[in-house]
């Protein structure tokens, strides 16, 4: 049988820590809309941030719906193609609602830029960004990032809804992959 955790080399957060955080990302989000009537919609940027979103819905102790888009930028590298494809988009309306995008990471900013320019143009009360993984040192654009969970540095993370050519999602923690064991088998 395959190894699991086969290249992480440590974690950059634990369970217990993703826990935690999670837990007081949804309490500040309810906290910060806990006034305001207009609808609420979360929207899921797949596959990455399902875990994630699952846990911080929870937290979130307001009336909610849940959409997702799908986003493609990678493929099966590990870095950015800076090439953006929109593979599945939103099924609901954003007009006049408050939407909470949901993102896994953040590191050139790209991707996002494209998210937001879209559903900017479809006349959303407000659109609010919280992302589990900020790598600043990669961006690119300039993002404005309301919810960070954590600020990780210039690596290759994987595990809790993040990948490697579609491996490691479920992994209940943040790792961060040796790189140079999967370039010495190619």
């Amino acid at each position: 049988m395959k190894d699991w955790e086969k290249g992480i080399i440590r974690k950059v957060a634990t369970e217990e820590q993703l826990k935690e955080r999670i837990k007081e990302l949804g309490a500040q989000i309810t906290k910060d809309y806990e006034n305001d009537d207009a609808e609420f919609i979360v929207v899921g940027i797949l596959k990455g941030s399902i875990l994630f979103m699952a846990d911080l819905i929870r937290e979130i102790k307001r009336p909610l719906k849940i959409d997702f888009m799908e986003i493609s930028s990678y493929g099966d590298e590990f870095e950015s193609t800076r090439d953006i494809k929109i593979i599945k988009d939103l099924d609901y309306s954003v007009r006049g609602k408050n939407v909470l995008i949901v993102e896994d990471i953040i590191d050139s900013g790209l991707t996002l830029k494209k998210v937001l320019q879209l559903i900017g143009k479809r006349g959303p009360k407000n659109v609010i960004l919280c992302t589990l993984l900020n790598k600043q040192v990669d961006r690119v654009v300039d993002i404005d990032v309301q919810y960070s969970g954590f600020e990780i540095p210039n690596e290759f993370v994987l595990g809790y809804g993040l990948d490697f050519k579609q491996e490691y999602r479920n992994i209940p923690y943040i790792g961060i992959m040796d790189l140079e064991l999967y370039e010495k088998e190619d």
